[in-house]
């Protein structure tokens, strides 16, 4: 990928996750920020706007920096079994461990006497669910052998990048940093392809011009 299209991918993904927790943390957080709304104040709004905006931009470096992780383990998964089909039986091993661990882990920890067990099930499936819908629009996007991966990428590395929150478990924030997680790792995965091939493109053209340009230079020499 060339380094403009590098920059480009870098602030679209800010951007999805400063505009999904601007705009989710009002409806998450409604209870703290009704107020603002109810008594119409202005200022504070758009300063609460503004943090949230901030507060994302943060989680979308945190899934920028673990996509590109993952860009690189996948490589190193490959080397090591040397047989993508063995790889992709291995992520999907991990997958089902870090949806088990998601749940029980978190019940064994914070659950409450008598507390149900639904409500850590329901995330864990929100997250499964979500990452089965990007994995089949990836795979929609060429080779089918890339189900797994972004599976893989959609479950396991969310709930890596999820940890500091999952520690905390503090509700809202637990919501607050899982939907911006979500929207920019799936922006990512299913973007990433066509950043690739534009930079092809313009690698293709930039090499074109350099050809125009050597062989006028040429036909310039034997003029003069």
């Amino acid at each position: 990928m060339t380094s403009r299209n590098w920059v480009r991918l870098f602030l679209t993904t800010l951007a999805v996750g400063g505009i999904t927790t601007g705009i989710l943390g009002f409806i998450i957080r409604w209870s703290e920020f009704q107020s603002y709304f109810v008594d119409f104040k202005i200022g504070s709004i758009l300063s609460t706007f503004i943090w949230l905006i901030g507060v994302g931009l943060i989680f979308s470096v945190i899934s920028q920096v673990g996509y590109f992780a993952y860009l690189t383990i996948h490589q190193f998964g490959l080397g090591i079994f040397r047989s993508s089909s063995l790889w992709n039986g291995v992520q999907l091993v991990l997958t089902i461990f870090a949806l088990f661990d998601l749940i029980y882990i978190r019940f064994e920890k914070f659950a409450k006497p008598n507390e149900s067990l639904a409500p850590y099930i329901g995330l864990a499936i929100f997250i499964l669910v979500a990452g089965l819908i990007v994995s089949y629009f990836k795979s929609q996007q060429g080779k089918k052998s890339t189900f797994i991966p972004a599976l893989f990428f959609m479950v396991v590395v969310t709930i890596l990048e999820w940890i500091p929150v999952l520690r905390v478990n503090e509700k809202s924030w637990v919501y607050l940093m899982l939907f911006p997680l979500v929207f920019c790792n799936a922006y990512q995965i299913l973007m990433l392809p066509k950043y690739l091939k534009r930079s092809e493109e313009e690698r293709a053209i930039t090499k074109a011009e350099k050809g125009n340009q050597n062989q006028n230079s040429t036909i310039n020499k034997k003029k003069k």
